[in-house]
């Protein structure tokens, strides 16, 4: 059994703050501190340019990718890190979008935006008639046939915690002969993620929400291990070349998934990860997932229970991430007076009040006092004040 006490002692965590916004941006792990201090001061201070070799540097995306990979049920040697999740995906698109003389992109309309956009950008500079085709959620499995070329779908909706079946779509592509890209921004280290069982082609998410690894965080890459070796990177940068350190004119892929890295290792986000990913050595996701769930559910009814605010979300607990939403008009002043009375959350347009749930951190007794506050700020009305109201550029 996972124990969870002992995995919020290991986290930075304001007093007098409930932080239900670890969907967004994870806290500081304790030990994080002391593992970016010590690698600036013995690794760059005392190594300077050696600390690449001495210190393992270059070798970093790999060993961070292989402990992601158990957390997203990824086989050894098939996950890498770098960049962000937008080059990711783009990435991974690229890629897919070679294979198959297909034209049609599949995703849906709670798709992050940044993940459509990507998709927007590739098509307009590929100008091969490419097309982005965008359906309801509800609607995906029943939009996959034999004219998509590639499914690009974030498995846990970043506004409403809506999940995704993985299996059920992947297996419903396979049969049309549709690749398949799931982004797991929302759903690494939020509930089990099994790829390789599912038969996912590509696989991308960030490393700064459920992970903790910090703001800026670098992203990862999944290739299957049938497609490792034939991806052909739409962005060929020297760290995936085959021998980086040849300096040769012409490029030529690395083996495996490190054709898929580009530029240089992010070093100091990167210690911050090695930190962060320590806290899960001792966590079963099974347990993580079930934790969440009674989390969730018992948020929902005590919100409920005391306002009038509407559930977005997903009812039932399997049929959702690791977050709660409710909708309101009046959804960003809300949230501002909670986070001014200590309850973290954020808003998402256009009246989504957004609360994750991470049992790493967070107990019974935070939910309960969360869902009072709220209950106190709508009954009183303390969100309609002119400092609530005023928007600012991070929501």
């Amino acid at each position: 059994m996972t124990d969870f006490e002992a995995t919020r002692a290991m986290f930075h965590l304001p007093d007098g703050v409930i932080y239900l916004d670890g969907n967004s941006l994870g806290p500081l792990p304790v030990a994080a501190q002391s593992r970016v201090a010590s690698m600036m001061r013995d690794e760059w201070g005392d190594m300077l340019i050696t600390g690449w070799n001495r210190a393992g540097w270059m070798a970093q995306p790999m060993a961070l990718g292989d402990r992601i990979a158990r957390l997203i049920g990824a086989e050894p040697g098939h996950v890498v890190l770098g960049d962000t999740l937008s080059v990711k995906v783009y990435q991974a698109l690229a890629s897919a979008l070679r294979m198959t003389d297909r034209k049609v992109i599949l995703s849906d309309s709670g798709n992050f935006p940044s993940d459509l956009y990507m998709a927007e950008g590739l098509i307009r500079m590929l100008g091969q008639g490419h097309e982005l085709r965008v359906v309801a959620p509800e609607e995906v499995e029943a939009a996959i046939d034999e004219t998509v070329a590639v499914t690009l779908i974030t498995e846990v909706d970043y506004r409403t915690g809506r999940k995704h079946d993985m299996a059920v779509l992947t297996a419903r592509a396979q049969a049309a002969g549709v690749l398949t890209i799931w982004d797991l921004a929302h759903s690494a280290g939020a509930l089990a993620v099994d790829v390789a069982g599912a038969g996912a082609d590509f696989a991308v998410g960030c490393t700064y929400k459920y992970l903790n690894g910090g703001p800026g965080a670098p992203a990862f890459i999944y290739v299957a291990p049938r497609h490792a070796d034939q991806v052909v990177p739409a962005l060929s940068g020297w760290l995936g070349h085959e021998v980086p350190f040849a300096f040769d004119r012409d490029y030529r892929p690395a083996g495996g998934i490190e054709r898929m890295r580009v530029g240089t290792p992010s070093v100091i986000q990167m210690a911050s990860l090695d930190a962060a990913l320590d806290i899960w050595d001792g966590v079963d996701m099974e347990d993580l997932r079930a934790r969440s769930i009674a989390l969730c559910d018992l948020f929902i009814a005590e919100v409920e229970a005391a306002t009038n605010l509407v559930l977005a979300s997903p009812r039932d607990g399997a049929q959702r991430g690791s977050q709660v939403s409710f909708r309101h008009a009046e959804g960003y002043a809300i949230m501002q007076a909670l986070i001014a009375r200590g309850v973290v959350g954020d808003f998402r347009a256009p009246d989504i009040l957004r609360f994750g749930f991470t049992p790493l951190y967070i107990g019974e007794a935070d939910v309960r006092q969360a869902a009072a506050i709220l209950a106190d700020v709508m009954h009183t009305a303390s969100w309609d004040r002119p400092e609530f109201h005023r928007r600012q550029a991070v929501t």
